[in-house]
């Protein structure tokens, strides 16, 4: 709720008046709650990272300006979603994603298996830079995205459904071969859009060795879907902390929902340990998913 709604809320209940400053007063009170947040330990080991960034309109010295604010979302190796942390910085660039990865590295973020990014220039360099074993993929609706931007609206169809061939396909091969049926068809005409295709193509195509539950974004953009109910009404925020405390407590409240693992991550799990082994290091105590990959573990052996 705004300042505003709030004030309003206790008028009409108590027919008391009260400032905005007063609210403000009030509302600071989480500030620690939030640093403290912010600079909590984590895990050392996060099967799955999506990095990303969402912008919002900041007032700045009487002025607005565009403000990017870096969500990392989190999959521990039990699959539970967990937010890491959020940033804010005057623009999505790597050297800040630089800065952030550092953050979650002090914090006791040691080892990531899969990176989902988007393709910002630079930024899979910079991963790999401070977690050099992690594998990276570019994010796929991004990149749909991009390629919308480049196509005339009366091509968009046709070629939305000869690229679903591409991303949908039941095998990384079947991908590639439906591929060149697409450059074969449009890179006359958007050849841009067919080279980036192709140029990224290794990144964007690490999901097929996994299953699809691995590789989708539901996880990210339905975190974003519901940040974005709550910030949607604002115009402009006051200032970056003013932002901050209202995604921080809205993503609390998201947060109180993620008590159940992903999808079928028991099966995931057994693929990651397969592919990754001992990076993923076993808990005493057992569950389901732990108990699979003991079971993995004894039929390798045998």
């Amino acid at each position: 709720m705004s300042y505003r709604d709030i004030s309003g809320h206790i008028k009409e209940m108590y027919d008391t008046d009260i400032s905005h400053t007063v609210l403000s007063q009030i509302t600071d009170q989480i500030i620690p709650d939030i640093k403290a947040w912010q600079s909590r330990p984590l895990e050392p080991l996060y099967c799955i990272v999506w990095l990303d960034a969402m912008h919002y309109k900041i007032k700045v010295d009487g002025k607005i300006t565009h403000k990017a604010l870096y969500n990392i979302l989190g999959i521990t190796k039990e699959g539970k979603k967990e937010i890491l942390g959020m940033y804010i910085s005057e623009s999505e660039d790597a050297n800040f994603w630089l800065q952030v990865l550092t953050d979650l590295q002090n914090r006791g973020l040691q080892d990531i298996l899969i990176a989902c990014t988007d393709n910002l220039k630079g930024f899979t360099q910079v991963i790999l830079s401070v977690y050099p074993k992690a594998q990276v993929q570019l994010c796929i609706v991004h990149q749909i995205r991009n390629s919308l931007k480049y196509l005339a609206s009366k091509d968009q169809k046709e070629f939305m459904k000869d690229l679903k061939k591409v991303y949908r396909a039941v095998t990384k091969d079947v991908a590639e071969d439906e591929l060149i049926n697409l450059e074969e068809k449009w890179e006359s005409k958007y050849p841009v859009v067919i080279e980036s295709w192709q140029r990224n193509w290794e990144q964007l195509s690490q999901y097929f060795e996994y299953t699809e539950d691995i590789y989708t974004t539901n996880a990210v953009e339905g975190f974003y879907r519901q940040i974005r109910k709550v910030t949607k009404t604002k115009g402009a925020f006051t200032n970056d902390m003013s932002l901050l405390k209202l995604v921080y407590l809205a993503t609390r409240n998201i947060e109180k929902k993620w008590t159940a693992p992903l999808h079928n991550w028991s099966l995931t799990i057994q693929q990651f340990y397969i592919k990754f082994g001992d990076r993923i290091p076993l808990a005493i105590n057992a569950n389901s998913s732990e108990a699979s990959l003991r079971g993995i573990e004894i039929s390798d052996r045998v």
